[in-house]
């Protein structure tokens, strides 16, 4: 470490403020359905999950290759590029996270290491074909495949609890979730502290300290594992209500099938180097979870802002890390230049979250108000079956898609029923 000029120090210390950020903004993706369900408390939720984000680091580099190594070429990269492109990340996790959508850290990231380097270098400065195969393609597929299993792993659950009393099963549900909540916050701390440690490696690199391909040293894992698990415990409150209740009201049964899911996907993607969202996955595995339950709600209207959200991280990631590319490549005075917006946005940001601030003890039940059923929930339950015995004209649903039925005597007055359930 005694090569390290005072540029790359900053940079290495921006990525460690990246992977903080990236902790806050992704808590969500482990506890937000744990703590809806009121399987944890919020702060005991945070804490545990920050513990094993710090576990899962130590578990596995080959994200981290992917980005040191596969990503962008490392030739002819400067220390100034990777400064540039965390800028851009940094100020985007930021801005979602002020809005409360769930947008992806990682593509953040991708997208600012891609803006700066078609900057500084060009087009030949990008691997296309792992943009393609390892971001992209993962990015489409991955809250695809976890919507779908949460969704028939919540069909089968519920199938096979349907002669229990749901109460009775509901304690070993929350104790399935919290066990499911734990396999995913060892996921996260897998894929993403890793992509941390990629970019450290790759400034390192840049900066002569280590040879090309070269993997990422035991200091820098252990610095981006406690830096993304300090973040964690931060919790981010804002997007963790956005997951929790935004999105569909859950219950343990479904919150436990979300997780388990969302793990899968993502401790085998961590395996096969693909450095995909987390957030994408465990957005999809709500939603399918959601689905999954009959007259369960997805609110498409909050589901509609986090696709257009993620649709544009990776160009507005991009186009950041791009300007501050251009100032950077100036000089000394353009990375003084681009440290100062990167702290008066920073502190610009977090001023205007003060306004309304979102903290653990908003996040009860009462917290997040139910948006009425989007077109498409109520389209669907305007189709389904109602349940046996029940005629079709008296089977309804309520404004948040709940089926209620009412059954009539055969002697009764039509008008007038007799029972009600």
């Amino acid at each position: 470490m005694e090569h390290i000029t005072l540029l790359l120090g900053i940079v290495i210390v921006t990525a460690l403020v990246f992977d903080f950020t990236n902790g806050f903004h992704d808590t969500a993706n482990a506890m937000a359905t744990t703590i809806s369900t009121g399987a944890l408390k919020p702060k005991t939720a945070v804490a545990m999950s920050a513990v094993l984000n710090l576990v899962g680091a130590f578990l596995s580099v080959e994200v981290a290759k992917t980005i040191s190594g596969g990503l962008i070429n490392e030739s002819g990269i400067t220390t100034e590029v990777i400064f540039a492109a965390l800028v851009g990340a940094i100020l985007w996790n930021l801005l979602t996270w002020l809005i409360g959508l769930p947008s992806s850290s990682s593509h953040a990231l991708f997208g600012g290491l891609i803006g700066a380097t078609l900057m500084s270098v060009g087009a030949s400065g990008v691997n296309g074909s792992v943009v393609i195969t390892k971001v992209l393609l993962p990015a489409i597929a991955a809250p695809i495949v976890a919507g779908i299993a949460a969704y028939l792993a919540t069909k089968l659950t519920f199938k096979l609890a349907s002669k229990t009393d749901e109460k009775a099963t509901a304690k070993g549900y929350r104790a399935g979730q919290i066990a499911s909540a734990g396999l995913v916050s060892l996921a996260h701390g897998t894929n993403d502290a890793q992509k941390t440690m990629g970019v450290i490696t790759l400034a390192l690199v840049t900066g002569n300290v280590l040879a090309p391909g070269a993997n990422p040293p035991m200091w820098v894992i252990v610095s981006a594992g406690v830096a993304i698990a300090l973040g964690t415990y931060l919790g981010g409150w804002r997007i963790i209500r956005t997951m929790g209740k935004g999105l569909t009201d859950l219950r343990p049964p479904q919150g436990f099938a979300a997780q388990t899911g969302a793990a899968t996907v993502i401790l085998a993607s961590s395996h096969l180097g693909f450095s995909l969202s987390t957030t994408q996955v465990c957005s999809g595995s709500v939603m399918g979870a959601g689905l999954g339950r009959k007259g369960g709600v997805v609110r498409w209207s909050t589901a509609t802002r986090m696709f257009v959200a993620w649709g544009l991280t990776l160009p507005a990631a991009g186009a950041v890390a791009a300007a501050a590319e251009f100032l950077t490549g100036q000089g000394t005075w353009g990375v003084t230049v681009v440290a100062i917006l990167l702290v008066a946005g920073s502190a610009a940001i977090w001023a205007l979250s003060r306004r309304k601030p979102v903290t653990a003890d908003d996040l009860d039940e009462t917290a997040a108000a139910a948006e009425p059923a989007g077109v498409v929930t109520t389209a669907i339950a305007a189709v389904t079956p109602p349940p046996a015995g029940v005629f079709p004209s008296e089977a309804t649903y309520s404004a948040t898609g709940d089926l209620k039925t009412t059954l009539h005597s055969p002697t009764a007055d039509p008008v007038r029923p007799a029972a009600s359930v």
